[in-house]
């Protein structure tokens, strides 16, 4: 995938690639910190045909949706042929009794048999996560194990 990256001066910086549906899709990010997800065609990259001004936090959550979605999928195709194993993802919201808690004080893989193989925050993947990784409202657990310790875990995160 081709990324094209372009100076805005006195702006900022806008990183786009072309869809196979003939679209472009890219991210400006403004010197003051904004973020916007835009949508042009193929053969006028300035002619924008969707803008849509995005928070820190909003972006933050749609890289970790995007990122998670792609770590999930490489790991459910290197689990493909192990019989019982699944790959899924789990959001932290804001109700989540473990927000802003170390990760160990759900005791998961204890109570599930599940193990957390990432984290996806603000963009960024924090591999293999150790107990002590504090979780926080719009992370995205990847976690691997079976359907039923699935099951489990999401119920442990939502309820306690």
């Amino acid at each position: 995938m081709n990324v094209d990256e372009t100076d805005l001066p006195g702006l900022g910086r806008r990183k786009d690639f072309m869809t196979a549906s003939g679209r472009r899709i890219g991210v400006v990010e403004y010197r003051e910190g904004q973020t916007e997800l835009i949508v042009s065609t193929w053969d006028d990259p300035d002619t924008c045909q969707a803008s849509i001004p995005l928070t820190a936090d909003e972006a933050a959550a749609l890289g970790n949706l995007l990122g998670g979605q792609r770590l999930a999928m490489q790991l459910s195709e290197e689990h493909r042929e192990i019989p019982g194993i699944v790959t899924r993802q789990f959001s932290i919201g804001g109700e989540s009794p473990f927000h802003n808690q170390p990760m160990g004080k759900a005791c998961i893989r204890t109570r599930s048999g599940v193990s957390i193989v990432a984290i996806m925050r603000e963009g960024e993947v924090l591999p293999s996560p150790g107990p002590d990784v504090v979780l926080h409202p719009g992370d995205l657990l990847v976690a691997v194990g079976t359907q039923e310790g699935l099951d489990t875990a999401a119920g442990i995160l939502r309820n306690g």
